[in-house]
């Protein structure tokens, strides 16, 4: 993967000749945005924070017309759909992404400066507002979305969230898993979330044939490993009774449970 380019919020990687990361290293969250394109269209999943206008660098990377998909409806990974009215979000969150979001604007705001971070000059957290929209097609489990010699499979997995899903590629063997794996802690401890349907969902990758794990956070060397890691993680906290809210914060090598 190399370096192409920064801007004052964005970082930009290419991941191969058609795949690039749009990532916000600036901030806590350390989000990741992919941008995938095909002869026909390009797809982008997610569009992280919505601190700054990631269409710019998008556009920078295509010249096809852009499809938006919604790993699942947080407010760091919908910030920036206000720039792209062709998105899709599965239909168990189609409320969410129309104002139906459990959370306040306070405490939306309360988190992006939840911790000290490099703003760009001219963001205030003042004018920062929660996307509403409705998708231009709701998505449901394994359906899949064909971009022009690229065929991307939805795999619904619930969990972090009720209409969480996962993105694979298997042409390639990428899997875009959006906040339900990656390296750092997951989070089962809000009441939207399940951990029980956690489970069962990373259950759901263990047979795909993967070749890359491309996370919606922080660090993009993930090693493939760490899916039967969780797997057994999970599946164990389960047997002891103790994979349900308010069991505390559970550590392994690569991450973390916090339920």
């Amino acid at each position: 993967m190399t370096n192409n380019k920064k801007n004052d919020w964005f970082t930009v990687e290419k991941i191969d000749d058609n795949t690039s990361v749009i990532s916000e290293y600036k901030h806590w969250e350390e989000t990741h945005c992919y941008v995938l394109n095909g002869t026909e269209r390009c797809l982008l999943i997610d569009t992280g924070l919505g601190v700054d206008n990631i269409e710019e660098q998008v556009r920078k990377l295509t010249d096809k017309p852009v499809t938006v998909v919604t790993t699942h409806v947080h407010y760091d990974h919908f910030g920036g759909h206000k720039y792209f009215p062709d998105f899709y979000v599965h239909e168990a969150e189609t409320e969410w992404i129309n104002g139906g979001f459990p959370l306040t604007l306070e405490q939306v705001r309360n988190f992006l400066t939840e911790e000290p971070c490099d703003f760009p000059k001219d963001f205030d957290i003042n004018d920062y507002f929660l996307f509403k929209g409705t998708p231009a097609k709701v998505l449901k489990d394994n359906d899949t979305i064909g971009l022009g010699g690229r065929t991307i499979q939805v795999l619904h997995t619930p969990g972090h969230s009720p209409g969480h899903i996962c993105f694979f590629e298997k042409e390639k063997g990428y899997l875009y898993t959006g906040d339900l794996i990656y390296v750092g802690v997951l989070f089962a401890d809000f009441p939207s979330t399940d951990p029980v349907a956690y489970m069962n969902s990373i259950k759901k990758l263990l047979p795909l044939p993967v070749k890359k794990i491309l996370p919606a956070h922080h660090d993009l060397n993930v090693p493939l490993s760490i899916i039967s890691d969780m797997d057994k993680a999970f599946t164990d906290l389960y047997k002891s009774g103790k994979l349900k809210h308010g069991s505390g914060t559970f550590s392994y090598p690569d991450f973390g449970i916090r339920l």
